[in-house]
């Protein structure tokens, strides 16, 4: 059965401006429907009981009622999985559990992304002399696979992942080019210096962290958020990792699908150069 989370979530696009506010309500706050009546959600939502019931009816259920019993099985079913991880978990139980945790993160990225800016972003980089991704420590894999992405599409893309030559490099940017700062708590202090430095330089800022407000956001003329929440068993941030891999995938593939010829001929000459090296 199709889960009822994701279906409010696509189904947000065809719905009309009540309808779509009690869908983004639900999906920031789907654990409190269990406990308030179609009258508090439709007061919480600015609609009237009508506006809900419409809501609930095309996703398909009978009313409200049916709404609140499968959202509430749904969360059940979720947080059954998404348990502590315990000393005597299998790999494969803890495998389920990131799972949980890597799809949630995704979704929560979704919420909290605003389209604009990736269009943006996208955009920027595509007409960009020069990208430079900085990212250290968890952030280093992700700044280069970016780099790996943007190279393939003929982009002159760099990943700086040393915390002096970040300083060296943002210092000799300028107009033209981009500069982009990958931190998930917003708050690394060569990353942040750096995009600072590369700002001030002419460089156009991007920075990919979580969402909410910390110095890295302050610095960047694009903030790509993403939405993970990290445990203490998360040590390498692998929910957070996962997102910010799905974000610079969506600009590598949009790039190629939606830009000038230039794009596909770099990622076949890329194809070409590589097939000496496989058996």
């Amino acid at each position: 059965m199709e889960s009822l989370v994701h279906k409010i979530r696509f189904s947000l696009e065809f719905m009309g401006p009540g309808e779509k506010k009690i869908g983004e309500y639900l999906l920031t706050h789907t654990g409190e429907i269990i406990d308030i009546s179609i009258s508090e959600l439709a007061e919480r939502c600015g609609c009237g009981d009508a506006t809900v019931v419409r809501f609930s009816r095309r996703l398909g259920l009978s009313g409200y009622q049916e709404l609140k019993l499968r959202l509430a099985a749904e969360i059940n079913a979720s947080s059954s999985i998404n348990s502590e991880i315990n000393k005597g978990d299998s790999c494969f139980e803890i495998f389920k559990k990131r799972i949980v945790d890597i799809s949630e993160s995704l979704y929560s990225t979704e919420t909290v992304l605003d389209p604009n800016s990736l269009e943006l972003a996208s955009l920027v980089i595509k007409k960009s002399d020069r990208i430079v991704i900085f990212g250290l420590g968890n952030s280093a894999a992700i700044a280069q696979d970016a780099a790996h992405k943007f190279l393939r599409l003929g982009l002159s893309a760099q990943a700086c992942c040393d915390n002096h030559m970040q300083a060296i490099i943002a210092s000799h940017l300028k107009r033209g080019n981009v500069a982009i700062g990958i931190s998930h708590s917003g708050s690394s202090k060569d990353v942040v210096e750096a995009l600072r430095l590369s700002k001030a330089c002419g460089a156009t800022t991007i920075c990919v962290t979580n969402q909410g407000a910390s110095p890295i956001v302050e610095t960047s003329d694009i903030p790509l958020f993403t939405k993970a929440n990290e445990t203490k068993h998360s040590i390498l941030a692998m929910s957070s990792r996962i997102a910010q891999l799905a974000l610079f995938d969506s600009i590598y593939t949009h790039i190629v699908l939606n830009y000038d010829k230039s794009s596909m001929q770099a990622i076949y000459n890329t194809e070409f150069s590589l097939q000496p090296k496989k058996y």
